[in-house]
């Protein structure tokens, strides 16, 4: 398990440090979610009741859109000089690649997220009732980004070796993390809004944890066969 884990946090931590010290995806994913806030707040009414509605919607718009960004610069680095080859010579399981990309990933977009929703929740007067829902839904935030990422990881590494892979990874994205998000929007609306129905969002949170589960373990399996393609 050493042999998967060390090298798997070790190019984790590479792209972590990379970031911090360029700081381009993190600071893109940011300026794109202010964007999307700011037009939100201009295009409906945050005084008006049944705007807060929309508010579990606009969370996953940020979450999906911001991530793709930080999805199709993920393997950036790796692709000058090739060095994405580097990964299919070391003598490292390719699935160790496939966790430390996913790692880095989740915590790009996690990150994003921190700062993005309570701006949202501040601009649209939006607030949560109390600390057992606040508690659901950063479970239910966290599971539904584990599974867009565990499959946005595994797509980005597909693409990248593409021409124009900033627009083929949104067209294979977007049909499979389909269930996810519209389990989580649901959820999210059920935890946030409709606060009478609290049990009905289990469902919703098993779907979800379903879906990571199965896309983890693909991630895993087939990882080795996505940088064979190199």
């Amino acid at each position: 398990m050493k042999y998967l884990i060390r090298p798997a946090l070790a190019i984790a931590w590479k792209d972590i440090y990379f970031e911090w010290k360029t700081k381009q995806n993190i600071t893109t994913m940011l300026i794109f979610s202010g964007l999307i806030i700011v037009i939100f707040s201009f295009a409906f009414d945050p005084s008006n009741a049944a705007v807060q509605a929309l508010v579990p919607g606009m969370i996953w718009v940020i979450t999906i859109f911001a991530g793709v960004l930080g999805l199709n610069r993920s393997f950036t680095s790796e692709k000058q000089d090739d060095r994405i080859y580097n990964f299919v010579i070391a003598p490292v399981d390719p699935s160790s690649v496939y966790i430390g990309k996913f790692l880095a990933n989740l915590l790009f977009v996690l990150g994003t997220q921190l700062i993005a929703i309570p701006l949202l929740f501040i601009l649209f007067d939006f607030h949560v009732i109390g600390f057992a829902r606040l508690g659901y839904f950063i479970i239910i935030l966290f599971l539904g980004t584990v599974g867009f990422i565990a499959v946005g990881t595994l797509l980005a590494a597909l693409a990248s070796h593409a021409k124009s892979s900033e627009m083929l990874l949104p067209v294979l994205l977007f049909p499979l993390v389909t269930p996810v998000v519209i389990a989580a929007v649901q959820a999210t609306k059920i935890v946030l809004v409709d606060l009478h129905e609290l049990g009905a969002a289990m469902s919703w949170v098993q779907l979800i944890t379903v879906y990571d589960v199965v896309f983890i373990v693909v991630g895993f399996i087939l990882f080795e066969y996505v940088l064979e393609v190199y």
